[in-house]
């Protein structure tokens, strides 16, 4: 185990381990998209990771694909994170926000204007939105104009400048799990025939184009970005994962940024294909086999020892194990996740999970 608490540079930050907390949606948030005081807690009480990645956080109004979300869109939304951000800094801990726009995962109960979410293309998700009053279907989602993929890249770049300003360290740009850039990516939800559809030169262009402006926003050592190669969530499909992902790689190394972190979904060789790729420092959640959910510590073991990472991200551990690095230490236990308290609530199955020795 003794790898996983060997030091490693993300960027300009030197992590005292390899230990990623991964980010995972919570639905805490209040209606206007602000942390709270229990937000702060709650990550607070994870400051030993190496680094903590947010949950989701929707970079614009349209951005938004759950309640009780939280966003960095606006001076208020802001201002609230800096709780978060100073919290865990006083805890001796770096935190990252994942910025998330959901694209079709989205309603229009969730906007102001009751306006459609949107797409690359006008494909519906087959899926369904909670609410407190009941399930809702996603709507068929209006695709995207370059006026509107334009307006998106800004607003990602906007909300990396307002992260920086609300304390984080950096930002994680979330290409993976079904999501706008990822629709983008794949060709069963991107059927456009511009420049942004086709090709895989053409169905990268977003998600490049999306780190480069956050890149030159708030500088590389400070960006990172999020794939998920071959991952089904959210009924996304892609055919042809395995020569997109290191096009993708390939592209965005041109700027820079402080890492890459892989969502693996059970295809170890493509996970070392993209590791031969990309020679910066890269992230893995790591399951090497389909039946790998949730990801173990000795998943993220061998993860180190092949060399196919340079740290380990895990969920539930986490979620559940405030102080996982103690307990990997101990060789356990680890409390079990209670999934009931996943989404929404209150400090139950949130920031009430006991440490060793409690």
């Amino acid at each position: 185990m003794d790898e996983l608490f060997e030091s490693v540079t993300v960027g300009k930050l030197e992590l005292p381990n390899r230990l990623v907390m991964a980010p995972m949606t919570r639905s805490r948030a209040t209606e206007d998209g602000r942390v709270t005081e229990l937000t702060a807690e709650y990550y607070a009480q994870r400051a030993g990771a190496g680094l903590i990645v947010s949950e989701a956080v929707q970079p614009c109004v349209r951005g938004q694909g759950y309640v009780w979300t939280p966003g960095l869109h606006s001076a208020e939304q802001t201002q609230a994170w800096r709780a978060v951000t100073d919290a865990v800094h006083r805890e001796g801990g770096r935190i990252f926000a994942q910025l998330m726009h959901s694209g079709r995962i989205g309603h229009p109960v969730l906007y102001p204007d009751g306006g459609l979410p949107v797409a690359p293309s006008p494909v519906a998700s087959g899926m369904q939105l909670f609410t407190p009053d009941g399930m809702l279907d996603h709507p068929v989602p209006r695709e995207m104009t370059p006026d509107d993929i334009a307006e998106t890249v800004a607003d990602f770049a906007s909300a990396a400048r307002n992260a920086v300003d609300a304390g984080f360290d950096g930002v994680e740009v979330h290409g993976a799990n079904g999501y706008l850039i990822h629709q983008f990516l794949a060709d069963g939800t991107n059927r456009r025939t511009d420049s942004y559809g086709g090709s895989i030169e053409n169905r990268i262009r977003f998600a490049v184009e999306v780190v480069a402006a956050v890149v030159d926003a708030i500088g590389p050592e400070r960006v990172g970005l999020r794939v998920s190669p071959g991952n089904t969530v959210n009924n996304i499909s892609e055919s042809d994962a395995a020569d997109l992902y290191p096009e993708l790689l390939r592209a965005v190394a041109q700027y820079n940024p402080a890492y890459v972190h892989i969502m693996e979904a059970g295809d170890r060789a493509l996970t070392k294909r993209l590791r031969e790729v990309w020679t910066g420092t890269l992230i893995l959640n790591p399951h090497p086999t389909p039946e790998a959910f949730p990801a173990t510590v000795d998943n993220g073991v061998e993860a180190l020892r092949d060399g196919v990472a340079d740290a380990v991200a895990f969920g539930e551990l986490w979620l559940a194990n405030p102080d996982l690095p103690a307990r990997i230490k101990a060789g356990g236990p680890y409390n079990k996740a209670d999934r009931d308290t996943f989404y929404g609530g209150d400090h139950r199955g949130y920031t009430d999970y006991p440490v060793l020795g409690a």
